[in-house]
């Protein structure tokens, strides 16, 4: 089965629940691609090496900077149980930005043929830590697009958000678009957080598009972050210190 590298010209957007609301919207970019193929795709975005948009397998999979790619989500998904036979993985991710790297959370997505049977959300936070959630039905049934799959929260994100609450998860996944939503549930606290938008190939035309648009790319991502999180001190949120990830990297 082959596949065609996919732009998400997307928009994200974060809500707090709690008594010190804050909402954010940005435009933002993911690349949904086939990580075993390892070809550079356009003169400006390259696999595995240099350029100025980039995606490279360290990046994903397992320990962060050092992972393993595709074999790690096989690894993932076959020991959890789903017979990888016919089940084609896809990279849901933000490129580099001129070899700077910062993607908040990444999709490993298991289809098989149409239907996406599995999801893994990679999420990272800005303090270099990595943990991952697996998202399924029970026997790996298919996943339709107003299905809700929830998983305990085991790791520190944000330092203005406490580690307790349910995540509850929604993947609506097609050819043309791709909307997800992550609702944290924690009494009257927690957040909601949507990514979405249309897919169109990924050409040379659209890479410049990125770098127009929205120029400096996970740069742009990581400033943002830090940009919220100020706004959040000065409405005075209250700031947690950073807790060590869970030995467990995938729950």
């Amino acid at each position: 089965m082959s596949f065609a590298p996919r732009h998400m010209r997307g928009e994200t957007m974060h809500a707090r629940k709690d008594a010190i609301r804050n909402r954010f919207r940005y435009a933002v970019d993911y690349l949904l691609i086939d990580p075993d193929d390892t070809r550079d795709i356009a003169p400006l975005f390259s696999r595995n090496s240099a350029g100025l948009f980039s995606l490279h397998d360290r990046d994903h999979g397992g320990v962060r900077g050092d992972g393993e790619g595709v074999s790690w989500a096989q690894k993932v998904l076959g020991n959890a149980g789903l017979d990888m036979a016919g089940v084609k993985l896809l990279l849901l991710a933000q490129p580099r930005f001129a070899g700077f790297w910062f993607n908040p959370v990444a999709f490993w997505l298991a289809m098989r043929g149409e239907a996406l049977v599995a999801v893994i959300a990679e999420v990272n936070n800005t303090m270099g830590d990595r943990h991952s959630y697996l998202c399924a039905h029970e026997g790996f049934v298919p996943i339709g697009g107003k299905d809700v799959l929830t998983s305990k929260k085991v790791f520190h994100v944000s330092p203005f958000q406490e580690i307790s609450g349910d995540y509850r998860f929604r993947f609506d996944v097609s050819d043309e678009r791709i909307d997800i939503t992550i609702d944290l549930v924690d009494g009257n606290k927690g957040l909601i957080a949507t990514l979405s938008g249309p897919l169109a190939p990924l050409t040379t035309r659209s890479v410049i598009t990125m770098a127009v648009r929205r120029p400096t790319g996970a740069l742009r991502v990581m400033a943002l972050i830090l940009w919220q999180a100020a706004k959040l001190k000065i409405k005075g949120a209250r700031f947690r210190k950073r807790t060590p990830p869970p030995t467990q990297e995938v729950t």
